[in-house]
């Protein structure tokens, strides 16, 4: 299959037919391919079974990086629409989304189902046992995010955030948990910032979870995080129940 699959999108005012589109900003990019390729795979007008363009040919089509084209594609995988094989390309093996996201070893239902018991004391504990130097970094990450424009960065951000709050509570077992789950975390951030747009949402969720644990309260901390992985799992039904 050739990146013809993506003509029927207009991404640009100026396009013209037979031209190859333009140059996308880096925020915009893996969603606007995302969202074509998602389009075309639930018309039909990509098959079931069907080969997607190679990551270099939809690069040149777009004027964006490989980096760009791979966001995109992983959200397709984690839909369930796509599959990717070392050395083969990636296949459409659904015409429709998933009723769960694969998230690398873990499902999101693995992880909404999980995560508040591991994250909503791991935040309250935190509260009262940071140190000053893991407040700090807490601290710099959140700073981080809140100005990061490279959504694969501000991913990465993310999963170090969660960590960094799990190692500050002193509990062992919830760093290596979070620390386990790293991986699938950044697959689903990475995800629901493209379909959901939760980017900033979360830049505000994690402040008010900072604050909490810079202010020594347990019940705060735990109650901002209880409320970020509530709104987490909204995002994730708005996904899957379209």
């Amino acid at each position: 299959m050739t990146g013809a699959i993506f003509e029927s999108v207009n991404l640009s005012d100026s396009r013209t037919a037979g031209q190859p589109a333009a140059p996308l900003a880096r925020l915009s990019a893996a969603e606007a391919v995302f969202n074509a390729v998602r389009a075309d795979i639930e018309s039909g007008k990509v098959a079931v079974g069907g080969k997607l363009s190679s990551e270099a040919m939809l690069s040149q089509q777009y004027g964006v990086s490989r980096s760009v084209i791979r966001e995109a594609l992983r959200s397709c995988t984690a839909l369930g629409l796509t599959v990717t094989k070392t050395g083969k390309g990636t296949f459409v093996v659904a015409d429709k989304v998933a009723n769960d996201l694969t998230l690398g070893q873990y499902s999101a239902r693995d992880l909404t189902e999980a995560r508040p018991h591991i994250e909503v004391p791991a935040a309250g504990l935190a509260a009262q046992r940071r140190t000053d130097e893991e407040l700090e970094t807490m601290r710099h990450i959140v700073a981080a995010m809140i100005t990061e424009t490279d959504p694969e960065s501000w991913v990465a951000l993310d999963s170090s955030f969660h960590a960094a709050i799990a190692r500050a509570s002193g509990n062992k077992v919830f760093a290596s948990v979070v620390a386990d789950i790293r991986g699938a975390l950044a697959f689903q951030s990475e995800t629901l910032n493209m379909v959901a747009d939760r980017q900033h949402a979360s830049d505000a969720e994690h402040q008010r979870i900072l604050a909490a644990i810079e202010a020594g309260s347990a019940d705060a901390a735990s109650s901002a995080m209880a409320e970020h992985l509530r709104a987490v799992g909204v995002a994730l039904d708005s996904i899957l129940n379209k």
